[in-house]
C-alpha cells in the first residue's frame, strides 16, 4: 500500500492544483484559436504548447535545468531570439511602397502615439491605485500598441522579464485581431466618400535607393535614438541582403530556415513564462486592457493623421492607409485594402498601405529605443 500510495503522489494528478489546470485549459484555448480560427498560428501555437507543458505538475520543464527554461535564457534573456526575427523581418519588407510615397512615413509615425499615451494612462491608473506598474512595466505594456511581436519581446526581455508572458499573448493576439478590431473604428472616423478616395499610381523606386535607405535609416538612428539601433540594425541587415542581390543564398535562409527555427524557438521560450505563477495575476488583466487600448489609439491616431494630411495638401490621400501605421505587416493593409473595396470594388489601397505598414516596422522600433532610454 505505501509503494501504491507514493506512485499516487507522483502523479501529475495528485500534484494538480486549481492555477495549473486554469493555465493548461487557458492554453488549449490559445491552441484552438490557432489551428481552428488561425490567429497568429505560427507564434501562437508553439507559445501555447510551451505554456501547457510549463504548467504539468512535478516536472522542472520551464524551472531549474528544464529545456523551456534553458530556451528562456540563450534566447530571451539575452533578447537573441527577438533580434534574429527581426532580421527575417527586415529580408521579407519591400520599402518600395515607402520610398515612392515617404509623405507615408508621418502616418507610421503618427500611429507610435498609441504607444505613449497608453504610457502615461498605464503610470495614471497605477497613481490611482488601480493596478501596480512601474515605470519599467508600463514602457513594456504601452509597445504592444505598436502591433509588432518582436519589438514587443524585446522591450519585455529589456525592461519587464516577469510581465513577457502576458505581454506576448496580448501582442500576438491582437496583431491577430487586426481584421476585428481597426474596421469599426476606421468606419467611425472616416466618410464614405472619405474611404472611397483613389490615389494615383506609385513611382518605380531605384534599386540604388533602396540599398541606401536601410543603410541611411540605421545611420540616422544610431545617432538619433542609440538604444534602437539593436532592433533596426538587425532589421537593416536583413533588408540589405535583400535589397543587394548578391547573396542570395544567406537571403534565402533567413527569409526560410533561420525565421522558421528561430519562431519555434521563440514561441517555446515564451510559453515558459505562461507558468501559473506567473501569469494569473492581477497585473494580467491591466496588460491585456492597457494593451488593446494602445492599439486602438494607435488605429485611430494613424486615421486622424492621413486626415489632417489631406487638409493640408493638394494630393489627396485616403485616410484608411492610417490605419496600417501600426506595424502589423501586412494584416493591416489587407484590412484597409478590404475596407477600401466595401466602397469602391476598383479601388486598390494594398499598396499604398504597405507604405505606412512598413514605416509603422520602424516607428515601433525607435519608440522602443525611446522608452528604453527613458525607462532603462
Amino acid at each position: 500500500m505505501e509503494s501504491w500510495r507514493e506512485l499516487w503522489q507522483g502523479t501529475g494528478l495528485y500534484q494538480l492544483d486549481l492555477p495549473q489546470l486554469a493555465m493548461m485549459l487557458v492554453c488549449l484555448g490559445l491552441l484552438y484559436l490557432a489551428i481552428h480560427k488561425k490567429f497568429e498560428p505560427l507564434l501562437l501555437l508553439p507559445i501555447a504548447f510551451g505554456g501547457l507543458m510549463a504548467n504539468i505538475p512535478g516536472v522542472e520543464i520551464a524551472t531549474g535545468e528544464g529545456i523551456l527554461r534553458q530556451l528562456y535564457e540563450i534566447g530571451l534573456a539575452t533578447s537573441i531570439f527577438p533580434l534574429l526575427i527581426f532580421m527575417g523581418v527586415g529580408a521579407l519588407t519591400d520599402f518600395s511602397p515607402l520610398l515612392a510615397n515617404p509623405r507615408t512615413l508621418l502616418l507610421g509615425a503618427a500611429a507610435q502615439v498609441g504607444i505613449f499615451v497608453t504610457l502615461l494612462g498605464a503610470l495614471l491608473l497605477s497613481d490611482l491605485g488601480l493596478f501596480d506598474f512601474s515605470l519599467q512595466q508600463a514602457a513594456a505594456i504601452a509597445i504592444i500598441g505598436g502591433a509588432d511581436g518582436p519589438t514587443s519581446l524585446y522591450l519585455a526581455s529589456v525592461l519587464a522579464p516577469e510581465l513577457l508572458g502576458a505581454i506576448a499573448v496580448a501582442a500576438y493576439s491582437y496583431m491577430a485581431l487586426v481584421p476585428l478590431i481597426q474596421p469599426p473604428i476606421a468606419r467611425a472616423l472616416t466618410s464614405r466618400r472619405e474611404r472611397g478616395i483613389r490615389m494615383g499610381v506609385q513611382r518605380s523606386v531605384r534599386r540604388r535607393e533602396k540599398i541606401l535607405f536601410p543603410l541611411l535609416l540605421l545611420v540616422l538612428t544610431a545617432l538619433l535614438v542609440p538604444a534602437a539601433a539593436p532592433l533596426l540594425g538587425m532589421f537593416c541587415l536583413g533588408n540589405l541582403m535583400r535589397e543587394s542581390g548578391v547573396v542570395k543564398r544567406l537571403t534565402d535562409t533567413i527569409q526560410n530556415a533561420l525565421v522558421n527555427i528561430v519562431t519555434i524557438l521563440l514561441g517555446l521560450a515564451v510559453g515558459s513564462r505562461l507558468a501559473a505563477e506567473q501569469f494569473l495575476a492581477p497585473a494580467t488583466l491591466g496588460i491585456l486592457l492597457l494593451g488593446l487600448f494602445a492599439f486602438a489609439a494607435g488605429t485611430a491616431s494613424g486615421i486622424l493623421m492621413a486626415k489632417l494630411m489631406n487638409r493640408l495638401s493638394s494630393h489627396s490621400i485616403n485616410p484608411l492607409i492610417g490605419a496600417a501605421g501600426v506595424s502589423a505587416v501586412p494584416m493591416a493593409a489587407r484590412t484597409v485594402h478590404r475596407l477600401g473595396e466595401e466602397v469602391d470594388p476598383e479601388n486598390h489601397l494594398l499598396m499604398h498601405a504597405m507604405g505606412p505598414n512598413v514605416a509603422g516596422v520602424i516607428g515601433s522600433a525607435i519608440a522602443a529605443g525611446i522608452l528604453i532610454r527613458l525607462a532603462g
